[in-house]
């Protein structure tokens, strides 16, 4: 394991220097063989000619980030991400990351997983990580067959990055598979304590009842590089799988593991997944939490959060600056990736 740091102090690395101009974003519509319906896809991309302006991903919760709508893209050949949201997440919430890749020179390919996207998030659907693996494959699978879009994507260069539910999505496209008696262990021995185990329990999931059919291989060999920034089922993935992963892997974890802020423990005292991944890099960055992820908040979003009785997703440890810790992300990514 190649380690930047265990509990990195914030500011290490200089930040990225972005292009002037904004990024692109268009909208897919993506046909799979796996779902009924279609799943919403989007992409981000340098921009060749800009046309008009509008925001992406801009809420009464959360701030957004401008984006050129439907742009050319500019010429060349670029590297691709396939971006995977977290559980009750969606594409357009994480813009600030995708914008971001995409003024690096990125293009970023990314969709609303049905049935764990905003508004439609299940237990018993979310679990399905193979469903979620295949719509990014499909969505790769549509986006090359467009001659519009495939002409500007370096095939030799794509990546997965995934938070939470979708780190695991991520490695699940890097190869790793579950083991639900695994996983049903690690819940019974924290007495059901944390997230991912009381979220599943509220659908009635019993993880170490689920058929072995669940989860299949989902490797998609076209992918060199993965990135996974606090994902779920760390304690669960098989020995056997997590030997078999060849390509190159990021490990992010947010918080300090002497704290009660990381919701993730990927280190020693955890799942130690970092140390388990051949050729894998581990980053931990504090102060942070597992929501520090998410794009930045409005002013009054922690009051209007408590009020409506959700998730304290705009609430971060004392000391912590989100847009400092996304540009630390932003920074750490694009090193890796090599944009």
């Amino acid at each position: 394991m190649k380690a930047l740091c265990v509990a990195a102090a914030l500011g290490m690395f200089s930040l990225p220097v972005l292009a002037e101009s904004l990024a692109g974003y268009d909208r897919l519509d993506i046909n799979t063989s796996h779902r009924a319906s279609l799943v919403e896809g989007s992409i981000w991309y340098p921009v060749g000619t800009p046309t008009y302006r509008s925001m992406i991903g801009s809420g009464p919760i959360f701030h957004g980030r401008p984006a050129y709508v439907g742009a050319a893209i500019a010429e060349g050949r670029h590297p691709l991400v396939l971006l995977s949201h977290g559980s009750g997440g969606n594409m357009d919430a994480l813009a600030w990351l995708s914008s971001a890749l995409a003024l690096n020179g990125a293009m970023v390919l990314a969709v609303n997983h049905p049935g764990s996207t905003t508004g439609d998030s299940s237990p018993r659907r979310s679990i399905r990580l193979q469903e979620r693996a295949n719509d990014l494959t499909a969505a790769l699978d549509q986006l090359l067959a467009d001659p519009q879009l495939a002409a500007h994507v370096d095939t030799s260069r794509i990546a997965a990055l995934g938070f939470s539910l979708g780190g695991a999505t991520a490695l699940n496209l890097a190869g790793l598979r579950v083991d639900w008696a695994a996983f049903g262990d690690y819940c019974a021995s924290s007495q059901g304590r944390e997230v991912d185990c009381r979220f599943f329990a509220k659908g009635g999931i019993v993880p170490d009842t689920l058929p072995d059919g669940i989860e299949q291989e989902a490797l998609d060999t076209r992918i060199s590089r993965t990135i996974a920034v606090d994902p779920g089922f760390g304690y669960a993935f098989t020995e056997e799988s997590i030997a078999d992963v060849e390509g190159a892997v990021l490990l992010l974890n947010l918080g300090d593991p002497d704290t009660r802020w990381r919701a993730v423990d990927m280190g020693p005292e955890g799942s130690d997944l970092a140390a388990r991944l051949p050729n894998a890099t581990y980053l931990s960055i504090a102060p942070a939490n597992h929501f520090t992820f998410l794009a930045e908040c409005r002013d009054g979003a922690v009051e209007r959060l408590v009020e409506e009785g959700e998730d304290p997703i705009c609430s971060d440890p004392e000391g912590t600056e989100r847009g400092v810790v996304h540009a630390r992300i932003i920074d750490t990514i694009v090193r890796f990736l090599g944009l």
